[in-house]
């Protein structure tokens, strides 16, 4: 029987929440925006009210939270978002649904990566062994193309042990995304040295050939510029460049093979895409 008191009175306080929810619900939005969530407690205060039993207390707040957040007729009801759970974060830290969920409102719902980024944030500084979270976060800043912000993710992601290896092969896109290639062409030849499945070696070998290629063809589309401004023409061949003193030998594709060159343009590309080997 004692050991039921503090669940009854766990139950009769949750109970009175939500009935002091429902009340701040029928208060008119336009003159209390936000208003069932600006009076729930945050997580420091409320946890000594849970009688020992914070994490049931995270089940029903995050339960009551997707129903508020997926109701679309609260126009505010983002305003409070972090609040919210950041409460269920206090109450249960190692409770991942609700970050993982929270973040997948923020973004499909609320259309606000920056909003999902904070909820992941807060994921990761409550667990900082669970890859989840960096990764995630890459995931979402690599949808709305910031590469840096996914590129610094997914590094933390995969230095945390357990991390999948999968995780390497986003890091090292994002990289060459972010045009940092030197970055790009080591975590590729990791990959491509470490695979046991010979698609993803295949995969890793497309890739280093696709980061060499932007390289060379960066040098040789500079060199041909620069010959262009001194002779008022293009060199008749690659070789011509380094006649001319401007590179030291032409590089060679990744599988060993020649560039393409066209002395009319002056344009130098791959002799195949990188996808096509």
């Amino acid at each position: 029987m004692k050991k039921a008191v503090p669940v009854i009175l766990l139950l009769a306080a949750l109970l009175a929440s939500m009935g002091l929810k429902r009340s701040n619900d029928a208060l008119p939005r336009r003159r209390v925006p936000g208003s069932s969530i600006i009076y729930i407690p945050s997580g420091a205060y409320l946890k000594p009210a849970t009688f020992g039993f914070p994490s049931l207390a995270a089940d029903i707040i995050y339960l009551w939270a997707i129903q508020y957040y997926g109701n679309p007729e609260i126009p505010d009801k983002f305003t409070y978002f972090t609040h919210i759970f950041s409460i269920i974060s206090d109450l249960d830290p190692r409770y991942v649904d609700p970050y993982e969920v929270g973040a997948l409102i923020a973004v499909y719902d609320g259309r606000d990566t920056a909003l999902a980024l904070k909820i992941l944030d807060m994921g990761a500084a409550r667990n900082p062994d669970l890859w989840i979270f960096p990764f995630e976060a890459g995931h979402y800043a690599l949808a709305r193309k910031d590469f840096d912000t996914a590129k610094a993710f997914f590094q933390k992601a995969m230095d945390i042990p357990g991390a999948p290896a999968f995780i390497r092969r986003l890091y090292a896109n994002a990289a060459y995304k972010t045009m940092d290639y030197q970055t790009a062409w080591e975590a590729w030849k990791s990959v491509y040295e470490s695979a046991t499945d010979e698609e993803i070696r295949k995969i890793a070998s497309n890739h280093l050939y696709q980061v060499k290629a932007a390289v060379d063809i960066a040098a040789l589309k500079n060199a041909v510029f620069d010959f262009r401004a001194r002779t008022g023409r293009n060199p008749e061949d690659l070789e011509a460049l380094v006649r001319a003193g401007l590179i030291r030998e032409v590089p060679r594709d990744f599988d060993d093979k020649d560039y393409s060159y066209d002395p009319q343009s002056g344009a130098v590309d791959t002799a195949v895409s990188p996808w096509k080997r």
